[in-house]
């Protein structure tokens, strides 16, 4: 889910909103304001209860930003990189740029996000009890109790052991303690997922023909995300399996053809684009440092009247954009980083310097490969998972 704009940085990470994020706003706003709060403590003025909504709205985002931070915090604390936090229309998500390297790690980083959200409906509903021994009983401490209650649900849901809930991430740690398989415990998570997503979807549906109202449609959009999440994580462990060994550099295609970034989008296309069989070009500056990415759909979408004044650095992918990697990182690390504004590529760097482009064809060459190889009835020695240089038959 990518970010619209940012927040700036929280304990060193980068924190961003997706414009999706304001539906939800204006759904927890105006339930509580026109339904809940005037339910429960009637007699006050339309703007009281607006500015209620409006602030428990706000701080249940935050109580998500706090999930997700405590992710992001234990995730870097077990080795982690973490790329950022963004928030969205159905909660929260903290990218981390790789998996848990052990299934502790993978324990702790999963955990740690509903005991934060259970801690804080604690903490919130002890407020409530002070306020209200103290001799309060308005909107304030039913802003509390809103709040005490929709994050111990948010603990509690996230407690399903149905992958891309962070039980899914408990079953899968516990599964890969069990078996010694990091990948096929992925498999038996995402699955698990996809069949809870179902019964919520089914459980939604049943709430709409019954007349119960909007909850069975948010219920079945909630189960349609776990649905297609789940299948997205079953789906990415099944090639992480079928990659596992396998390093960037064994798979990227080098050297790969840098261009000037001052290069005119017309002049490229003729000397360049037409001439040479690449898809990916990496922008480097005099010193080979790399300052953007352009691919051929990104050429694509320069009219062509505009094509002899726009130069490549125009329409490039901006550097803290481009996924990056080096030659010995694991390959299934890089593959969650190759999507955005890269059209599915990703950038090898040795240093500074550009060494070569994992594209979308590349992974999924070695995946045939990887394919044949597991036919091979009499592998050669040394094989492996390692892809061997085919002999030159040229060559005695």
């Amino acid at each position: 889910m990518s970010e619209t704009f940012s927040l700036g940085r929280i304990a060193g990470i980068r924190v961003g909103v997706n414009a999706s994020v304001l539906v939800i706003v204006l759904i927890i706003a105006g339930g509580l304001a026109f339904g809940r709060f005037p339910l429960v403590l009637p007699g006050r003025g339309a703007a009281a209860y607006v500015a209620a909504g409006v602030a428990a709205a706000v701080a249940f985002l935050a109580s998500l930003l706090a999930h997700e931070l405590a992710h992001a915090l234990v995730a870097r604390r077990n080795g982690v990189e973490v790329e950022g936090i963004t928030l969205w229309l159905l909660g929260g998500v903290a990218r981390l740029r790789s998996g848990a390297r052990t299934p502790g790690a993978e324990f702790r980083i999963a955990g740690v996000g509903p005991l934060t959200s259970l801690v804080l409906g604690v903490l919130l509903a002890a407020g409530a009890v002070l306020a209200r021994l103290a001799g309060a009983d308005g909107l304030p401490v039913a802003v509390l109790d809103y709040l005490a209650g929709i994050n111990v649900a948010l603990a509690v849901f996230n407690l399903v052991p149905a992958a891309p809930l962070d039980g899914g991430r408990l079953l899968r740690a516990l599964l890969w303690r069990l078996r010694g398989d990091a990948w096929s415990s992925a498999v038996t998570a995402a699955r698990a997922g996809r069949f809870f997503g179902f019964a919520l979807i089914a459980l939604g549906f049943l709430q709409l023909v019954t007349g119960r109202g909007f909850g069975g449609l948010w219920l079945a959009l909630v189960g349609l995300f776990v649905v297609n999440a789940a299948t997205a994580e079953e789906q990415h462990a099944q090639v992480s399996s079928r990659l596992g060994g396998l390093t960037v550099g064994a798979v990227m295609s080098g050297p790969a053809l840098v261009a000037d970034p001052d290069l005119t989008v017309e002049r490229f296309l003729h000397e360049v684009a037409l001439v040479r069989r690449f898809s990916t070009y990496p922008l480097v500056d005099p010193s080979g440092a790399l300052v953007g990415l352009v691919t051929l759909n990104r050429l694509r979408s320069v009219p062509p009247a505009a094509r002899a004044t726009t130069r490549l650095r125009d329409v490039a992918c901006p550097p803290a954009e481009i996924p990056v990697a080096r030659p010995g990182e694991p390959l299934t690390e890089l593959l969650p980083r190759m999507e955005g504004c890269s059209d599915g590529r990703a950038v090898v760097l040795d240093g500074s310097r550009v060494v070569g482009v994992v594209s979308p064809s590349d992974v999924a060459r070695t995946l045939q490969l990887a394919d044949l190889a597991a036919f091979d009835r009499y592998p050669s020695a040394g094989g492996g998972a390692d892809v061997a240089r085919v002999p030159d038959p040229g060559r005695p």
